[in-house]
């Protein structure tokens, strides 16, 4: 392979891009990466030099978050220009975000993967691969933070979301992406500010219980008071701008005296608002009785960045603090 003084790691975790279709049962991981790169047509021409490291052989559901701490470590020992990561996308906006968090170098960390196994007609994992290292070894993208290459676009991890159950445009975000890859060009179009936070999981502890619960339409706060006594911590996925059922307040209040609890909006991109509504239930309301205000964070990011402040042995004030800043 040509060599243009450009290096990119690609590391496989597993996931649909991996996975080929061996037996009646349907697709499983199969491929190793070097397999994952010797597929992807058009690679030696870029000039760019890669090296291939299999680390995990997993679907994306399930990716732990101990795999992905790992994975991160492994990553900042690397001496290369850019980082792949190839895993399946059920996890990609939750890995992303987690990778953005932990990782501190200017090196770009680029994940994708398919949404169409290698044995299908229309696979659309060497396409995905290709542009990734293009964007990996990208002088452009150095202090992006980690992205997320879907489609030739390129999505900040702290907003991608994966909107759609098959489609090979599944993953999209809001605003919108950062840059795109065309004719073998990268072009970043917005440079996302990046949050002033990082945390340290050096001495982490063990993987704290966090969930995410959706209120919906006539919910009276059983499930929810259930979670009491399991959960270290809460994301609240609320309807619209930050607002709950009335009859969950009394519950979430309660809640809120004994573990952190995040209040995110479950439509998935827009701020949860401060003080534009005041009636019980409302966004309001519920900060004044102790809750945090998840901010522009979807409830999947919420729960990343919870469960690794408490990972990190934060406490009220700084989880408070570390929401303020996203």
């Amino acid at each position: 392979m040509a060599d243009n003084g450009r290096r990119v790691a690609v590391i496989s975790l597993g996931g649909t891009i991996a996975m080929t279709t061996q037996t009646d049962v349907g697709a499983t991981p199969t491929m190793s990466a070097s397999d994952l790169v010797a597929a992807v047509p058009g690679l030696a021409d870029t000039g760019i030099s890669v090296d291939v490291h299999d680390f995990r052989r997993l679907p994306g559901a399930s990716l732990a978050v101990a795999d992905l701490l790992d994975l991160a470590s492994y990553v900042e020992k690397l001496d290369v220009h850019g980082v792949v990561i190839t895993q399946g996308t059920d996890t990609i906006e939750e890995s992303a975000y987690l990778l953005d968090l932990v990782t501190s170098r200017d090196v770009p960390i680029v994940v994708t993967g398919a949404m169409r196994n290698a044995s299908m007609a229309g696979a659309d994992g060497p396409a995905n691969v290709l542009a990734a290292i293009r964007v990996a070894a990208s002088e452009d993208v150095r202090g992006a933070g980690c992205v997320v290459v879907f489609a030739e676009e390129i999505h900040a991890a702290r907003w991608v979301r994966k909107t759609h159950a098959t489609s090979p445009t599944a993953f999209t975000s809001y605003p919108g992406p950062i840059g795109y890859v065309a004719e073998d060009r990268v072009r970043i179009t917005a440079r996302p500010t990046l949050p002033s936070l990082a945390i340290d999981l050096r001495n982490a502890s063990s993987p704290a219980h966090t969930t995410i619960y959706t209120v919906s339409l006539g919910d009276d706060g059983t499930l929810l008071n259930a979670l009491g006594d399991r959960a270290q911590g809460l994301v609240i996925a609320a309807f619209g701008a930050g607002h709950v059922p009335v009859a969950c307040v009394s519950v979430l209040s309660d809640l809120a005296k004994r573990m952190p609890v995040v209040l995110a909006t479950r439509t998935g991109s827009g701020p949860v608002l401060q003080r534009t509504y005041g009636f019980p239930g409302s966004e309001s309301d519920l900060l004044e009785r102790g809750l945090i205000s998840g901010s522009t964070l979807d409830p999947v990011k919420a729960r990343v960045l919870l469960q690794l402040l408490l990972m990190a042995g934060a406490d009220t004030n700084q989880i408070i603090h570390a929401f303020s800043t996203v």
